[in-house]
Order: C-alpha cells, then sequence, then structure tokens
C-alpha cells in the first residue's frame, strides 16, 4: 500500500492546517504545515508534496515571490500550486492575474469551506496525472 499524497499548506495561521487537516485526511492526503515561504521552501525539498497551497501573505517573503521560486526550479516547477488570499477586492484582480501569470495552478479567496478545498485538490491531481 503506497503511502497518501502530501500536500503542503504554508500559511501563517496556524488554525488553517487544523481546520483543513480532517478534511484532507479524510480525503485521502497527508497534511505538512509551513507558517513561513522558507519553512515552506524547505519542507518541498525534503518532503516532495504533490501539491501546495500558498498563502499570498506571508512574514518575510511572500507567497507570490515563494511560487516564482517554486516555478524557476526544475525539480519543484511541475508542483500544482494553489494561491490563497485574503485579499480585498480591490486587491484581488491584480493578486489573481499576478498569481496565474506566475504558474498558479488554481486560487481561492478566503474564507472557503473544506469541500471547496478538497474539490480543487482533486481536480489538480487529475490534471497532474
Amino acid at each position: 500500500m503506497s503511502a497518501p499524497p502530501k500536500v503542503l499548506i504554508v500559511d501563517d495561521e496556524a488554525l488553517m492546517g487544523l481546520i483543513y487537516q480532517k478534511h484532507l485526511e479524510k480525503a485521502g492526503y497527508q497534511l505538512l504545515t509551513a507558517g513561513t515561504a522558507e519553512q515552506g521552501l524547505a519542507m518541498i525539498q525534503n518532503d516532495k508534496p504533490a501539491l501546495i497551497i500558498l498563502d499570498v501573505i506571508l512574514p518575510a517573503i511572500d507567497g507570490l515571490a515563494a511560487l516564482r521560486k517554486l516555478k524557476a526550479d526544475e525539480q519543484t516547477k511541475t508542483i500544482p500550486v494553489i494561491i490563497i488570499t485574503a485579499a480585498t477586492s480591490q486587491e484581488h484582480y491584480a493578486t489573481l492575474r499576478e498569481a496565474m501569470t506566475c504558474g498558479a495552478a488554481a486560487f481561492l479567496t478566503k474564507p472557503f469551506g473544506p469541500d471547496k478545498l478538497v474539490s480543487e485538490i482533486k481536480r489538480l491531481a487529475l490534471i497532474a496525472c
């Protein structure tokens, strides 16, 4: 029996991972969490997640800068990345456009329910295969 696919959530709100953990595990995924882009980038190298959920607003390195690093690296450029943000409506379009230009596979605006997140992960897992 193979290990469940790993999903990494990079979000400085620790509660985010706790909220979604049981839903992701029930759907057959193993959840990894990181509170900063630096932690997330290090975990990606060691843990090789199948998918990354990346918040835009993070301390030090923001999520869009981390996304650009991931997509520029031969070892990580094919990992699907879901960008999440709580951006206001004025910021939303610009953030969405930049995320998609940088290579994000999907974009979700907080708050969103666990079912929405799981359905996006499943959709991207099918695309990645």
